[in-house]
């Protein structure tokens, strides 16, 4: 064979062409485009769910409150009688009907923060009612029935949190949970990593992006003030103290940084310009309605 017919033409040499190289990109540029439409759709739907679970433990409380003419976990002991509810406790923060919902501190003080008596009654009181015997309210979803309200606030293990506390819809090791400040009633959301004699110990995996949305579409989506705010118990200040802040070491005229969930100006909001609001840095409380 010659070396001339060994020799390929420019026209049988294989490539891409710019069409096919240009149909790639589109079809690269779909895919992407895909995935992050996904991922948005998945953070809208977290934040409905989130909106809707608060929304339906208020209409709960509401409910309860209309029927039995007092709070879930707060109920006091005689009407706790009259029903069939399991018996309260005869300490403050046991069942005490003072309208706040709290724990046992002591045989002669209640505490907001602790979760134990009260605070955690309150699932039980719309879920089963009574541990012994099951009137199955549910008003709830789940069936919480460990809690006592005459006992003392229990140590819970982190594998146990599923038994006292419902998860929130947005995941990641949130659960929901009640406390008081200042005679005011909270929902808390945050992520629970331990309990001892009721004292919480959690922390924060909510994006500051989605805080603001969930904020922003029930309340004034501002961090600091009016029904929702990025705060939540983490330890135990006692019931007129201040539950800790998701705000960290924004600085007015600083411009944040990746670990904020709001900055700390004299007119505060969520850390929206940083990361995009992607850092996992908050946790909210929402007021009873």
């Amino acid at each position: 064979m010659s070396a001339r017919s060994c020799v390929k033409s420019p026209a049988s040499q294989s490539g891409f062409t710019l069409i096919e190289l240009s149909i790639v990109l589109v079809i690269i540029g779909l895919i992407v485009g895909g995935v992050l439409v996904g991922q948005d759709l998945i953070r809208a739907a977290e934040v409905r769910a989130t909106i809707a679970q608060i929304e339906k433990y208020n209409t709960a409380v509401n409910t309860f409150r209309g029927k039995y003419d007092a709070l879930p976990g707060d109920m006091n002991a005689s009407t706790a009688t009259s029903f069939g509810f399991t018996a309260r406790g005869t300490n403050p923060g046991q069942g005490d009907g003072n309208g706040v919902i709290e724990g046992p501190n002591s045989s002669t003080a209640a505490d907001g923060f602790i979760q134990g008596g009260e605070t955690l009654s309150f699932w039980v009181d719309l879920s089963v009612g009574n541990a012994s015997t099951p009137m199955n309210i549910n008003l709830v979803d789940g069936s919480f029935s460990l809690a006592v309200p005459s006992a003392a606030a229990p140590s819970i293990a982190s594998t146990a949190f599923s038994s006292y506390f419902p998860a929130a819809k947005l995941g990641r090791g949130n659960y929901i949970y009640v406390y008081s400040t200042n005679g005011i009633n909270y929902y808390g959301l945050s992520n629970l990593s331990s309990t001892a004699t009721g004292v919480v110990t959690s922390g924060v995996s909510m994006t500051a992006q989605q805080a603001y949305n969930i904020d922003n579409k029930v309340d004034d989506g501002f961090p600091a003030t009016g029904n929702v705010t990025a705060a939540y118990v983490n330890g135990d200040a006692g019931e007129n103290g201040s539950p800790s802040t998701s705000a960290h070491a924004g600085v007015a005229g600083s411009g944040g940084s990746a670990t904020d969930c709001y900055d700390s100006t004299s007119a505060p909001s969520y850390q929206l310009a940083v990361s995009n609001g992607n850092g996992a840095n908050c946790a909210l409380s929402f007021q009873f309605q």
